[in-house]
């Protein structure tokens, strides 16, 4: 990897999108680190193999808590650009419903059920960031807010030129409304509190990949809801949010994501048609 290489962090690098963002990164020829609780991806569960592709080897998988600030602060040493890919559709009590102490339909009801945690502006200097209660319950305060502030925190800190969360072109029907509304808190915490970074707020519309087929036939649907949606004059958009928005695939998304840390005129709110310009025009750098 070349000294001048980018260097790339991308916080949950190991899902769906973030792996996604590793590999446009990588081809790019950037120096990319991933941080996430497990390491690696589940391959089988993010792309169409088992077996782990070969740009993967270029990538930094590191273990890390994003509530534990320690354990992955150095990382960011040196970062160009930083991205959050975090988030949950669904709160839980994760290990509770994996040893079967909680059910599925529980974490849902707690879905609907208003949460308070710490504030991560306010942490000292070693201080993790677990709520004051279940440490094992996965809220959208926890993961689609506190974990980017205190993420972005720690960029800026750090000097990183280039700040990108992964945020939502809206919520949807069967979601609580805190699904979308901790993430419009997150960006306007982050735009407010953090200058100095330019910070960019990719929002995604319901994304697909054939590597994973359950989100075929639902991203079929989305374009039903998006092309309805579009015809009655958009009146149905406040209420069908992500359900009613054109559907991307997440290669593009992921495109759109590494091509816009890398444009400096890139900033604020980034919408679904701005994300097929961004990828559009990243495919074309590529190709030349």
């Amino acid at each position: 990897m070349s000294s001048a290489a980018k260097k790339l962090i991308v916080a949950g690098g190991n899902g769906f999108l973030g792996s996604r963002i590793c590999q446009a990164a990588v081809h790019r020829g950037w120096d990319v680190t991933s941080i996430s609780r497990s390491g690696q991806p589940n391959w089988s569960s993010v792309s169409a193999s088992p077996s782990a592709p070969s740009w993967s080897t270029a990538v930094s998988w590191e273990r890390a808590d994003i509530f534990r600030p320690a354990e992955w602060i150095a990382l960011l040493n040196g970062a160009d650009y930083v991205v959050h890919s975090l988030g949950i559709l669904l709160e839980a009590d994760y290990k509770g419903v994996i040893s079967g102490r909680e059910s599925p339909i529980a974490g849902l009801q707690k879905a609907f059920s208003p949460r308070h945690t710490p504030n991560p502006l306010e942490r000292r200097p070693g201080d993790e960031l677990h709520p004051p209660t279940n440490a094992n319950q996965l809220t959208y305060e926890m993961m689609n807010r506190d974990s980017a502030i205190l993420l972005a925190k720690e960029a800026a800190n750090k000097g990183v030129k280039g700040f990108g969360y992964i945020s939502a072109a809206g919520g949807a029907p069967v979601l609580p409304s805190r699904y979308i509304s901790t993430k419009r808190e997150a960006e306007d915490v982050i735009a407010r509190e953090f200058p100095g970074m330019r910070s960019v707020f990719f929002r995604p519309p319901f994304m697909y990949d054939s590597s994973r087929p359950v989100t075929m036939p639902l991203a079929a649907m989305t374009m039903a809801g998006s092309i309805f949606n579009g015809a009655t004059g958009g009146v149905l958009s406040n209420f069908l949010g992500s359900a009613g928005t054109k559907p991307l695939k997440a290669d593009l998304v992921a495109e759109a994501v590494v091509e816009g840390l890398d444009d400096t005129a890139v900033k604020g709110a980034v919408e679904v048609p701005e994300l097929e310009t961004l990828a559009n025009k990243g495919w074309r750098r590529t190709m030349l």
